[in-house]
This record gives structure tokens, sequence and C-alpha cells, in this order.
């Protein structure tokens, strides 16, 4: 039995992306609102250097890749399903040349120079895997590099930036929580939370 991709067709800040998804994977028929809250506060620069941590199918990184260049974005998920999806999906967006690798969080990166970390972690569960994704992440992006998390909960994910990162900025854009934490110094700093 052949399982039949959904089709989803999207514009995103003017750019359209066209994407195949299935069943097994995040939000197979729509673009999950919380990544589109996260992508609309998001200003890449051309000289930005993407991983997209998580990626599902690829929407983000894909969308990166077409606002900064493939050869600037690195995707990555532990699904094998989801891995082999983003691909199709860079090709059929015309940006084949993203990296995308399979592993747990970054365990198949061997970069440590990123400028935007992207991630909608599964926030439904227990904590662990994004208390991997931001304790790891600090240490893979350059000096005033930003990661963007975006979840339906504030408190335990507020905290943990701050810890980590010293700092974070919170949007809430329709009842999801994007936040925003800069890598300010190569240690851990206390400094607060801005709003």
């Amino acid at each position: 039995m052949t399982i039949e991709p959904n089709i989803i067709k999207t514009s995103i800040k003017g750019i359209e992306i066209q994407l195949k998804t299935l069943e097994v994977l995040f939000s197979p028929k729509s673009i999950d609102r919380g990544t589109l809250a996260m992508l609309s506060v998001l200003n890449l620069k051309e000289d930005d250097k993407v991983l997209d941590l998580g990626c599902g199918y690829g929407i983000v990184g894909i969308y990166a890749a077409k606002v900064i260049g493939a050869e600037n974005v690195v995707m990555t998920d532990i699904d094998s399903i989801a891995v082999e999806l983003a691909r199709e999906n860079a090709a059929l967006n015309g940006v084949s040349q993203i990296k995308v690798v399979q592993g747990d969080a970054y365990e198949s990166i061997e970069d440590n120079d990123f400028t935007v970390i992207l991630t909608n972690p599964p926030y439904h569960t227990d904590f662990s895997v994004a208390k991997k994704f931001i304790e790891k992440g600090f240490n893979r992006l350059r000096i005033g590099g930003k990661m963007y998390m975006v979840t339906k909960r504030k408190e335990w994910y507020k905290n943990k930036l701050i810890s980590i990162f010293g700092g974070v900025k919170i949007y809430v854009i329709d009842n999801y929580y994007v936040f925003e934490a800069e890598k300010r110094q190569s240690s851990y700093s206390k400094k607060g939370v801005k709003k």
C-alpha cells in the first residue's frame, strides 16, 4: 500500500513554497501556526548561516534558503522520513543545495558558526528535547547569533533561555510564544528578560 503525500502551497512574506507532506509527520495538512509566527519575526540578512533544527518536511529551512541561498542553510531532524521529505521538498523548490542531515539534535552537525538557529521543538512532552536544543545550541552560534524558538508554553522556556543566553525577547503571536535569544558572549551570564 502506497501512502499518498499531501501537497501544501503557501506564500510566506511573498515567497512561494510548495511542499509534500505525509500524515506521519508534524502538521501534515497545513503549515503550523507556531512556525508561521516564528517566521513572521525573522529578518534574515545576506550573510546569515541558518540551522533549521528539527526540520520536519522542511518549511523553515526552505524559506531561509530562498531568502539567503541554499548554501547558507543546514536542516536536521531525527526522523528519517522527515529528512527524506525535506530533501525532496528542497529540490521541488529549487534549493536542493541545502545540507540536510539526519541526527538527534546537533549530533550530525559539525558547524559551530551559525548566525541563526530556528526551532519549533516538541513541547507537548517533557522538556528534555528543548533543554538539549537550548544548551547545545548556544555553542553552535557565533557571537551575535540568535536562537529563535516557538512554543505554546512560556515560563520554562523563558527561564531556560535566560539561564543560558543571559536574556530573551518574547513575542506573543497567535497564542504562541516566539523566543529570540542572542549569544552576546562565550560564557553564561545573568541579565534578565527583555520584553
